[in-house]
């Protein structure tokens, strides 16, 4: 397939519940790639599937050529891919800046080099004026932030969003999306999984779309916003009938 990131085959269960029923997809490097689907269409399992977080019942992940299959989420960060939470969980005792150095604590050693990059990163984010701020202070909107600039300490290659503008105000998901938007300018990959289609047909180059665990339609956000099985799985009517939510 020839992506920086590929799955093949993933199968993840729950008893006698298919989540995730032989999800194959590639995504290129640089690119944006959209994962929607009705709610318990499979798209947060195949997230903790590919980030390590389950254990496949059966399939293969790569990355940048890799297999990645039954690594741990740390091994698979440190690979260069990783992720967001929907429900962010800052550590709240701890400062904004803090919280970006925790991700590289090693016996309590912290480089001047991560300081540095926490600073940039701060600084990209605009949130360099909260930094000495217990996270516990920051509204949800800065804690998306934050956990954004989380992800970017482990200077990865790809990043899988999980609804980052999700409970945020629109000033706020504004900004989130224009970081968003500099950083893949900047080479970063993108997967991600958002209920806002707006947002969606703004940032996506192309969007895959789940249902009941599989993969129901592929491609541009006008091409799948009118496959039939996509409008009746978001609409529950037939292709003919209702008005696809922007």
């Amino acid at each position: 397939m020839g992506g920086l990131l590929e799955t093949e085959g993933v199968v993840k269960s729950f008893g006698a519940l298919v989540a995730n029923d032989g999800i194959s997809i590639s995504v290129p490097e640089g690119e944006v790639r959209g994962i929607i689907g009705p709610n318990g269409s499979g798209k947060s399992t195949f997230f903790n599937c590919v980030t390590g977080f389950y254990s496949l019942d059966r399939g293969t992940i790569r990355f940048g050529g890799t297999d990645i299959t039954g690594l741990s989420p740390d091994k698979i960060a440190h690979e260069g891919l990783v992720r967001t939470f929907q429900i962010v969980s800052p550590f709240e005792d701890l400062t904004v800046r803090q919280n970006l150095l925790a991700v590289h604590t090693r016996g309590f050693r912290i480089s001047k080099e991560k300081r540095a990059r926490a600073d940039e990163i701060l600084d990209f984010l605009e949130i360099e004026h909260i930094a000495d701020n217990e996270a516990s202070e920051m509204s949800g909107g800065q804690q998306k932030l934050l956990e954004l600039g989380r992800a970017l300490m482990l200077e990865p290659r790809c990043i899988m969003l999980d609804e980052p503008t999700a409970g945020v105000n629109p000033a706020l998901q504004t900004r989130i999306l224009e970081r968003l938007q500099t950083l893949n300018e900047q080479g970063t990959t993108f997967v991600v999984v958002e209920h806002d289609m707006k947002l969606i047909q703004e940032f996506a180059d192309s969007i895959t779309v789940f249902d009941q665990g599989s993969v129901i339609a592929e491609g541009s956000f006008d091409h799948v916003k009118n496959e039939p099985r996509v409008r009746e799985a978001y609409l529950g009517v037939d292709a003919e009938e209702g008005d696809w939510s922007d």
